[in-house]
């Protein structure tokens, strides 16, 4: 039988695989980045949090990991304040081709140590695992996604060492946004067909194994949060955006209320119930509480 984790990953990252010849998220699918320099303004926000919780380091890092063509990278370089930007040093991370971004630093690999905010933006759900169909004795799914006869599922434990090994890294706080699921609807069958789907040039396609589409699956992200430990919240990307200063509202007159109707309109693309706004954030606070960086928030409801 072929090993699907081993197939999907010579898929993306392979001599020949989608990401490594070069794909980029914005010819395949619209992510958050691609809207406006919103998501790197809340997120510089949470940075300024987060470099207030460490005493204003001398250096402070923001490390994009999976960066794909770099857009939210290069937008909190060029975003970033004065006194906060002079000490700011952005590294995206991604296997791909390196892009020349001015200010940006691009390695294929996770830094030793972070001191500031990783954030894996859309990078998990990219990561592949195993892909099964029940009945099945793996002990991750018997933790995480028991599976009736039938179902099919995807074995979330490499995406859970990732995510830890991203998280031990750092001092300050880690990030992650992703679409995703949680326990108690795997367990009640809203996801028995599995979640694995292929994207190619704007639209869902059969997946393949070729290196010809991007291939992805929902992130069990209650499971990473308990792999990485500590200190952590699971919420709403709507509810994490307005906390930090996005809400859809246009004001002014005149040429100013057409700049502000256009930005609304991307915040509330952002914000969006069932759509970005339903993405998962979750952030754990090394070193630094999470209070400290968000205020109560409701849990996460995919």
């Amino acid at each position: 039988m072929r090993d699907s984790e081993t197939a999907w990953r010579g898929a993306l990252y392979g001599p020949e695989g989608f990401f490594s010849r070069g794909a980029v998220p914005a010819d395949h699918f619209r992510t958050a980045p691609l809207i406006g320099p919103e998501l790197a303004e809340a997120l510089l926000v949470l940075l300024d949090r987060v470099d207030f919780a460490l005493g204003r380091p001398a250096r402070l890092d923001f490390v994009d990991v999976g960066a794909g063509g770099g857009e939210l990278s290069a937008a909190v370089r060029a975003l970033a304040p004065g006194p906060l930007g002079r000490r700011l040093r952005v590294t995206a991370v991604d296997i791909g081709p390196e892009r020349s971004l001015p200010g940006v630093r691009w390695t294929r690999e996770l830094p030793s140590r972070v001191e500031g905010l990783l954030i894996g933006h859309e990078w998990l759900d990219a990561i592949p695992c195993p892909l099964v169909t029940g009945p099945h004795d793996d002990p991750w799914l018997a933790r995480w996604w028991p599976l009736e006869p039938g179902w099919r599922a995807e074995v979330g434990a490499p995406r859970d060492a990732a995510w830890a090994d991203a998280v031990s890294r750092v001092r300050g706080a880690a990030l992650a946004v992703d679409y995703g699921h949680l326990r108690a609807d795997r367990v009640a069958g809203r996801y028995r067909s599995g979640t694995f789907a292929a994207y190619r040039d704007g639209r869902q396609v059969t997946p393949v194994f070729d290196g010809s589409c991007d291939l992805t699956a929902h992130v069990a992200l209650d499971a990473c949060a308990e792999a990485a430990g500590g200190d952590r919240v699971l919420v709403s990307q709507r509810d994490a955006l307005a906390a930090l200063g996005l809400t859809a509202t246009a004001e002014g007159t005149g040429l100013a209320w057409l700049e502000s109707a256009a930005r609304a309109s991307r915040v509330a693309e952002l914000r969006a119930v069932g759509g970005l706004g339903s993405f998962g954030w979750l952030l754990h606070g090394v070193g630094v509480p999470v209070s400290e960086l968000l205020p109560p928030l409701p849990a996460w409801q995919p």
